[in-house]
Parts: C-alpha cells; sequence; structure tokens
C-alpha cells in the first residue's frame, strides 16, 4: 500500500490569497480548498470557485471569530452579534458541553446550504480553527453535512508518526505547538467512533497543522518522505502577502508565499513521484 495525499485550502481570505490557491491548484499539488460562507471574501471566492473544475470545494463551517448566518444562538455568541473570538473560551464551553448541538447544528447547516445555493457542489466540511475537533461540536456538525447530502469530514488529527525524526525539536517554537497539537488526540477516537456511526468518510489524519506558519520546502520534503501508508489532507496556506491578507486580521503573511513557492515546485512534484504519493480529492474518499 502506498500513501495518497490531498492537499486543501482555504479559498475565502482575500482576492490574491483566493488566486494564489488556484495557481497551487493548476500548477502545483493543490486539489481541495473549502469557502466560508460569511467571510469578507465568500462572494469572490465562491466565483471564482465555480470556474475551477479541477478543485473539489468543501465548506469551512464557522463557529468562532465570525458573524453567524442563522438567528438566535446565545450559547455560541453569549449574546452579542459575533461569535467568541476566543479559541481557549471556546473549548472550554465545548468540553463542559455547555454549546447548544441544535444551534450548532442549524447554524452550520445554514453556512453549508448558502454556499450550495450558489451553485457549489460541496464534497465535504471542515471547520475554522478545527472547533470540530471537540466531541460536543462534532456531532451536530455530521448532522448538519448529512442533511446537506455531504459525506465527508476533515480528519483534524495529526499524530505523531507523520513528524519526520528530530525535525520538531529542531525547529524553534515547533516543540511547543507540536505539543499543543498533541494534546488534542484526546478526542481522535471519539472522532473515530463519530465517523462510523454517523457513516461518514474522512481521511487517516492530516499532516502539516503543527508547521502552519513555518512550513518550506525543506520541511515539506521531509514530511512527503515519513507520511505512513494510508490517506491523509496536507492542510496548507499559499497566498500573497499584501493590505487585504493583513486587514484580514491573520497571523500567516509573509509565510503564504514561501508555502505558494513550494507547493507550485520542480522538487515537490519529484518528491511525490520518488515517494510514489498519488494525489486525490475528497471526492475520491
Amino acid at each position: 500500500m502506498t500513501p495518497t495525499l490531498l492537499a486543501t485550502s482555504d479559498l475565502h481570505v482575500g482576492r490574491r490569497e483566493n488566486r494564489a490557491i488556484v495557481e497551487g491548484n493548476q500548477s502545483g499539488i493543490i486539489t481541495s480548498a473549502t469557502l466560508m460562507a460569511n467571510a469578507r471574501a465568500s462572494e469572490a471566492a465562491i466565483d471564482l470557485a465555480k470556474t475551477q473544475t479541477d478543485l473539489r470545494t468543501g465548506c469551512h463551517v464557522v463557529l468562532i471569530d465570525g458573524v453567524p448566518l442563522a438567528e438566535s444562538l446565545p450559547s455560541l455568541t453569549n449574546g452579542v452579534p459575533r461569535f467568541r473570538n476566543s479559541l481557549k473560551q471556546f473549548a472550554i464551553a465545548a468540553v463542559r458541553k455547555k454549546l447548544d448541538a441544535e444551534e450548532i447544528q442549524r447554524e452550520a447547516e445554514a453556512q453549508i446550504r448558502k454556499i450550495q445555493a450558489r451553485g457549489i457542489t460541496l464534497t465535504h466540511v471542515d471547520s475554522h480553527k478545527h472547533t470540530h475537533m471537540f466531541p460536543h461540536v462534532l456531532r451536530p456538525v455530521l448532522r448538519a453535512a448529512r442533511a446537506c447530502s455531504i459525506r465527508a469530514v476533515r480528519n483534524p488529527f495529526e499524530p505523531m508518526r507523520c513528524w519526520p525524526a528530530g525535525m520538531v525539536f529542531a525547529t524553534p517554537g515547533l516543540w511547543l505547538r507540536s505539543a499543543g497539537v498533541m494534546a488534542f488526540q484526546m478526542f481522535a477516537a471519539e472522532f473515530r467512533r463519530a465517523l462510523h456511526e454517523e457513516g461518514m468518510a474522512s481521511t487517516d489524519g492530516t499532516i502539516g497543522i503543527a508547521v502552519t506558519g513555518m512550513l518550506d520546502q525543506k520541511k515539506l520534503l521531509r514530511m512527503l518522505e515519513a507520511v505512513p501508508d494510508g490517506t491523509w489532507e496536507l492542510v496548507c496556506h499559499p497566498g500573497y502577502s499584501d493590505a487585504d491578507l493583513r486587514a484580514a486580521g491573520t497571523r500567516l503573511t509573509a509565510s503564504r508565499e514561501i508555502e505558494l513557492s513550494v507547493l507550485t515546485s520542480v522538487e515537490t512534484r519529484e518528491a511525490l513521484l520518488r515517494h510514489q504519493i498519488e494525489l486525490i480529492s475528497y471526492a475520491e474518499l
């Protein structure tokens, strides 16, 4: 058995970032993208996605850092017109089961259906900042996806066996981020159980979450060398550092141009061939 890999990026940050994702699809290894239904550049991103027949598209469900589409979501908004801004606060509420499952499902379904109403065939769902990793959030998100005839979801867990030996401790700042990624593994077993019970498809896991904002050619080549057999999703964030990107409030600015060059490089293509890694998309799951 040889590894299969699908590479996904977020198609909603800004116009030039969206164009970078298209470049990564046409000239590189990006096979999938996800759309926010309620982001600043969502309409332009949806229009662009409709023209890219080779780019499979999912819904990037937003339950934090944004404005909801549905009305009356007190547990998700604390009574204000916006979601929480803090992932820590969201996580505490999710673990303590203080978030209303009906509200989560209703909001997720509203976001999915808004994109579908624009003529986009969605192949999967994932979530902003991977909030669907929490079991109390996962189940209503899966139910919303099924209600909208979507049968695949991102597996947001990055196991240690996907990391090249020595890379974590050799990279300043990466060991601390990796420790955080590993801490969320406590939810992985429940994730697999929920997928089985809800009849949803996914990958064996992700690669690239720990190195978000630090991905370069050397790291990607080492990751491709280390990726185990199975089906894995490479989470990536290509783009261009410009005013639109800085206005979006993301910490990922200069790193996006580095990622774009890596995702479209000859070295990356040669590594896929050398390690017999097949590129797929969510449509093939």
